[in-house]
């Protein structure tokens, strides 16, 4: 497939949970014609109203010069390229290039471009960073893996869903990039979890703390943009325990697969399955801070102290 400058490729996309259904939207939002799966229609609706076609099917997609996926796990993505009515499945048409925005195994992924080489589609793993906030602010980072010459080619496409597209090389690497950083997201938000509440027990409020650290050479985008949910102790979800479980458990196969000692992460996964034991299955995974606070014997309480992100436009 060829992408002109002056192309503008038909798009399909399937998968509009909270980040398939913003980056939908910055596709609509340039001008692309968009037509959308999702197995909740209901979800999908709010598009149409941005100009999407809402179908019913994913095979229904498969005229589309590229259809995007992004899905919660390996059989999902099965179930919507390969499984009965997938975008794959057409005897009549295939899309010019599949792109998957998943967090899959390396393993289904393979399988998916295999299968989709014998439709002649061609394939990318393009793995996204960000959430519905970071998408919203512009922030979202994407890897991308398979065929040099059709990231080539794709590449102004996958430039309007944020603001860094980094080729990673052919085949599935692209996953693994994506899973050792999940791997990291989890061990870092353990550790911060760790220091903030051995701040709070010795007598330093979470949010002069975190305001510290957060000045300081230590502090980062991410360490600023999860301090509200740390002091305020709202964790309304942009990531699941459950999800960040499952990419953990990716993460230690792939170490086990390639002979890497990951001591600390397998350390912090443990404690991920204790949280999810204790309940902590629908909020965000920052809530980690209240294992940690409850297995140091305290019980930490909302400060309602304002916190800068770092993703919220200043006024």
């Amino acid at each position: 497939m060829t992408i002109a400058a002056h192309d503008r490729p038909r798009i399909g996309w399937i998968g509009v949970g909270r980040m398939g259904f913003q980056l939908a939207a910055r596709l609509l939002d340039a001008g692309y014609d968009v037509a959308v799966y999702n197995r909740a229609r209901a979800k999908a609706d709010p598009l149409a109203e941005r100009g999407a076609t809402i179908v019913d099917r994913p095979v229904h997609l498969a005229d589309r010069d590229v259809v995007f996926t992004i899905v919660t796990a390996s059989a999902a993505l099965e179930a919507v390229t390969t499984g009965p009515g997938g975008v794959l499945t057409s005897p009549d048409a295939a899309p010019g290039v599949l792109i998957d925005c998943s967090t899959v195994s390396t393993q289904v992924s393979a399988l998916i471009r295999d299968e989709a080489a014998k439709r002649g589609t061609d394939f990318l793993a393009a793995t996204v960073s960000g959430n519905p906030k970071v998408i919203t602010a512009g922030k979202l980072t994407v890897a991308v893996s398979g065929s040099p010459q059709v990231f080539g080619q794709t590449e102004p496409l996958l430039a309007l869903l944020g603001r860094g597209v980094t080729y990673v090389g052919e085949g599935e690497v692209a996953r693994l990039v994506k899973i050792a950083h999940n791997v990291f997201l989890g061990v870092v938000t353990q550790s911060l979890a760790e220091i903030t509440i051995l701040a709070e027990k010795g007598g330093v409020s979470r949010a002069a703390f975190l305001q510290f650290l957060n000045d300081s050479v230590m502090g980062s985008v991410f360490t600023r943009y999860k301090s509200p949910a740390l002091v305020n102790l709202d964790f309304t979800p942009t990531f699941t325990m459950p999800l960040l479980r499952k990419d953990f458990d990716l993460g230690l196969s792939a170490a086990r697969e390639l002979e890497v000692p990951m001591p600390l992460a397998a350390a912090t996964a443990q404690l991920v399955a204790a949280a999810i034991g204790a309940g902590h299955v629908e909020e965000d995974f920052a809530s980690l801070i209240l294992e940690q606070a409850r297995n140091s014997s305290i019980t930490p309480e909302a400060e309602n102290v304002p916190m800068d992100d770092g993703l919220s436009p200043q006024t």
